[in-house]
């Protein structure tokens, strides 16, 4: 019967989860925020159960998938050129802020030592990889500073975590040893991404082994588990495993599996994400009602002044370390070689105000041990997890809310690299398959019609991509809005008649699923895979 409650608030979750986005997408907030806000309100309706959320299970069932997935997205590409920047983030600046929270907590929280203040300071000091994926991309943010923050993001947990560790360890075991945490750091650091990458290695191995679609989906959901299990297990960064994993495997991904199963792979990875995403944060949320409960009387309050008082010095470091960080390389290598170009204010202000706090910093002051090795308590956990509660709502509610005003107001300009890059490849592609056309015909296994007629399509293909370099400037956005309209309504029109000739039994289901997904491929190189059928072509009857 407990297993059967528990079923029972996991749909419950999972219908809340699907309302609010569809409220938060009507009402233009970032879904992640939307429904932080709305599990803080369940979190305090009398009568609803309180849902503890439990570290081990964020750890484990959530982490992996979400951090391969947000690696796998990631550019090799633009992660290597700004890996000054990201290492600055993920390194220098979460133990700048963890000491500029310990010494702030050490002030304000009476009695607290400071193993116990660098632990709160290493828990709240990494922005999440989940926030700034699920938020950052859903605006007009420049592309460069998104691969900052994510790549930011990405690796700061390696170093949060480590820095956790030792100090939990001081506090349980009353001693600290300095270099012991840097070789751990070390070792954390190398061997995760070497288990990341072994792992990947074989994935690569294990997809191209089998053919069978659904199996190579399996392979993909199963081998973030295996990264983060073996990691933990030898005390490597786990997190790191995830990283390195996900870039590998999309370097080899495309030859790997068929066009098919990337399809629908990507389909089975988009809902994954949006479901595990959807429920960390509205769990984020619900986490008030348990920590409320677990606060003593007279103390929420001031134990709250302390989490604002956090909250900003983790807002400020940040303030001071971006700026400080892409002057200060510049001064230095000014001396010795010609001065790399300084990037624009706005980018630099964006990234010193984007740092939302998420579900690794709520997991690990959960993982807060009980008790130390003699017994006693573990000293201020229960405020050492309401402060870092705080500085989540503090950095996810307030800085990502603020986040569109604040991008309209720095009016970023338009960056193209993506489109001029996509061109550039599309153009190259279609010269790739006439030059492999022109092998062809030697082979003598294709006739010559077949061959001039696949000819004849990539042909056009150069001559359109010729034509757009002419026009490039003068098109209107009317005009590309109304061809886009123009190539919806024509494959709807298509969709549409083979629905009538299945709905009166000329065509069976299996031939309209196989002749719709091949329009639906079309829509989506068209631009407008998103768009449903109008109010004039509805479905024959």
């Amino acid at each position: 019967m407990e297993s059967l409650h528990q079923l029972e608030v996991i749909i419950m979750l999972l219908a809340v989860v699907l309302a609010l986005t569809t409220i938060a997408q009507k009402i233009c907030i970032p879904y992640p925020i939307f429904l932080v806000l709305g599990g803080l309100v369940l979190g305090v309706v009398p009568g609803l159960p309180t849902v503890t959320l439990h570290p081990d299970l964020v750890f484990l069932v959530f982490l992996p998938p979400i951090l391969w997935a947000a690696a796998y997205f990631t550019s090799l590409r633009e992660f290597r050129q700004n890996l000054r920047p990201i290492s600055l983030l993920a390194v220098g600046l979460v133990l700048a802020t963890s000491a500029g929270v310990a010494v702030v907590a050490h002030a304000v929280l009476p009695g607290i030592g400071w193993a116990e203040a660098i632990a709160l300071g290493a828990i709240v000091s990494p922005p999440d990889a989940v926030s700034a994926t699920a938020i950052g991309k859903r605006l007009q943010i420049p592309r460069r500073v998104v691969t900052i923050l994510e790549g930011e993001s990405l690796v700061n947990d390696a170093t949060a975590l480590v820095l956790y560790r030792a100090a939990v360890g001081a506090v349980v075991s009353g001693s600290f040893v300095l270099g012991g945490t840097l070789l751990n750091f070390l070792f954390a650091a190398l061997v995760g991404v070497a288990i990341g990458i072994g792992v990947a290695w074989l994935t690569r191995w294990a997809l191209c082994a089998t053919e069978d679609g659904f199996t190579q989906i399996g392979i993909t959901l199963l081998v973030p588990y295996i990264a983060w299990v073996l990691a933990e297990s030898v005390h490597a960064s786990a997190v790191l495993a995830c990283v390195a994993g996900g870039l590998y495997i999309r370097q080899y991904f495309s030859s790997a599996v068929a066009p098919a199963t990337r399809l629908q792979a990507r389909a089975v990875w988009d809902l994954l994400i949006f479901i595990l995403n959807g429920v960390i944060f509205i769990l984020i949320g619900l986490q008030l009602g348990a920590l409320r409960d677990a606060v003593p009387a007279g103390q929420f309050g001031p134990v709250l002044v302390a989490g604002a008082l956090v909250s900003a010095t983790a807002i400020g470091v940040r303030f001071l370390w971006v700026p400080l960080a892409a002057l200060i390389p510049r001064w230095v290598s000014a001396a010795v070689r010609s001065r790399d170009p300084m990037p624009p204010w706005s980018g630099i202000f964006l990234i010193s105000w984007t740092g939302m706090r998420g579900i690794v910093t709520l997991a690990a002051a959960l993982a807060l041990p009980v008790t130390t090795s003699t017994g006693a308590p573990f000293p201020f956990r229960t405020e050492i997890i309401l402060i870092s509660f705080t500085v989540i709502l503090a950095t996810l509610v307030l800085q990502g809310l603020s986040l569109p005003p604040l991008i309209r107001l720095l009016r970023f300009e338009e960056d193209h690299g993506l489109e001029q890059e996509e061109t550039l490849a599309r153009e190259h592609a279609a010269t790739a398959a006439l030059s492999r056309l022109d092998q062809v015909v030697g082979e003598n296994w294709a006739t010559a019609e077949q061959v001039e007629r696949v000819r004849l399509r990539y042909s056009r293909r150069l001559e359109r991509f010729a034509r757009s370099n002419i026009m490039e400037g003068k098109a209107s956005i009317e005009g590309t809005e109304a061809f886009q309209r123009l190539q919806h309504e024509t494959l709807t029109a298509e969709r549409m008649a083979l629905v009538g000739l299945r709905n009166n039994g000329t065509i069976s289901d299996e031939v309209l699923h196989h002749l719709e997904q091949e329009i639906d491929v079309a829509a989506l190189h068209l631009g407008v895979g998103e768009r449903r059928v109008g109010r004039g072509q509805s479905e024959p009857a």
